[in-house]
């Protein structure tokens, strides 16, 4: 167990006091779940790095691992020993991306565990080598949250530069997914979505400036080649890149690259991915194919359609993400699930008719209502089936039936939600 640094015993503390008169079960829990992946997953290495666990898992998802530790950034500036864990992850994960853009997971060492069989270009170092954009986007956007918080300059050295150069090269390459040497193919898949349609090509694509991502952050196979929250995610902190290579490396080619990439990324997005919707109005399709097809569905894992002001694309007041909002938090979306107990968002990796926790903190996130806040944080308090923690899924008719006990980063989402709650 790792020590918990005295800035962060202070914030439980602080938040459990605030969230007990009006949510007991939520400020009982608090503390361990926001502590959860410092005790629990995050380990100090020589080097200076810092490795995540994701939990159950004994691999570092570059989302999950950001994710993880989001909640402890905005504090990193008040311990030095904080800000070293921190810039640790952010470190190591610029040595990932390094290593190999396409992979989502990764190994401590070189030691061969994961997905070693499945058929793409793999390396010691990679635990599972599914394509998917987000898993880009979020190391970029903990560089930012982190940057942004302490003003820490020396984060900036050449292992980020490369991270930065490195994805911005691959988004470029999957634009043009026909011209793309990426192949992925799972011999025995669980599930059909474990692999790839086309001898592992994934599904045909017309060119729109969005960036490909065969897999979706649940890591499930698209139906349809780009994933539009992705895409989304990926203008945002494609501004971020373009700043950071200006300000801190003066590469003004690759400035200029980031910026000329989320130009083309936007104006597909305004292109191919809004839909009208016969109720709704326009919305925005979770996946297009620029080939005329589109998907209308939401998934719990972030990116999300329904986290698009978490991920500052846009506003919760934007018309098309209200018109949006409403569509993926009803039965119009195919994993929208009601139970005595829950309702909400749940997602085609578990089976059907389970309800997300990670989705009702995001809903939470996302809500300008305050009673609407105010249910989501009692809901998520009482399902945990007595544990305390947050899980993966849970049926909405029985919170005793749930998956994964141990899953970091929905611990994480839940506290940065019930943080907001106590602290604005």
């Amino acid at each position: 167990m790792n020590p918990v640094p005295p800035v962060l015993l202070g914030v439980a503390e602080d938040v459990r006091t605030r969230l007990a008169p009006r949510f007991p079960e939520a400020a009982a829990m608090f503390r361990q779940c926001f502590l959860n992946t410092l005790e629990t997953t995050v380990k100090r290495l020589p080097d200076g790095t810092t490795f995540v666990l994701t939990g159950d898992i004994p691999a570092m998802w570059l989302r999950d691992s950001a994710s993880q530790i989001e909640p402890y950034v905005r504090y990193a500036a008040e311990d030095d020993d904080l800000r070293a864990m921190v810039r640790g992850v952010i470190r190591r994960q610029a040595r990932y991306v390094a290593l190999d853009p396409y992979a989502n997971a990764f190994n401590e060492t070189p030691d061969g565990q994961g997905h070693q069989d499945d058929r793409t270009e793999l390396t010691p170092w990679v635990w599972e080598r599914k394509w998917e954009l987000d898993s880009l986007c979020h190391p970029l956007r903990l560089l930012h949250l982190y940057h942004t918080a302490t003003g820490d300059a020396e984060v900036f050295d050449e292992d980020v530069h490369r991270m930065l150069t490195v994805a911005v090269a691959t988004m470029r390459t999957e634009q043009h997914p026909e011209s793309s040497h990426y192949r992925f193919e799972r011999p025995h898949p669980q599930q059909p979505t474990d692999t790839l349609v086309n001898g592992g090509r994934g599904p045909e694509c017309g060119y729109t400036g969005m960036v490909r991502s065969a897999f979706r952050p649940s890591d499930d196979a698209c139906t349809y080649g780009f994933l539009v929250p992705a895409n989304m995610f990926a203008v945002v902190v494609l501004g971020h890149v373009a700043a950071f290579a200006r300000d801190f490396y003066a590469d003004a080619a690759l400035a200029d690259d980031a910026a000329a990439l989320r130009d083309e990324i936007e104006e597909g997005i305004k292109r191919y991915a809004i839909v009208d919707h016969p109720r709704h109005g326009p919305v925005y399709a979770y996946e297009t194919d620029g080939l005329g097809n589109h998907l209308l569905m939401d998934d719990a894992n972030i990116p999300s359609l329904l986290s698009i002001p978490y991920l500052g694309y846009r506003p919760a007041t934007d018309p098309t993400y209200r018109n949006t909002r409403a569509l993926v938090l009803s039965p119009g979306n195919p994993y929208y699930s009601e139970g005595r107990h829950a309702r909400g968002i749940g997602s085609p990796h578990t089976k059907p008719g389970q309800v997300w926790p990670m989705s009702l903190a995001m809903q939470g996130l996302t809500s300008t209502d305050q009673e609407e806040r105010a249910e989501l944080l009692t809901t998520l308090a009482a399902t945990t089936a007595g544990t305390g923690y947050i899980h993966e899924s849970f049926d909405p008719d029985d919170p005793g039936v749930f998956t994964r006990p141990w899953f970091g980063w929905a611990n994480s989402l839940y506290a940065q939600f019930a943080m907001e709650v106590a602290l604005t």
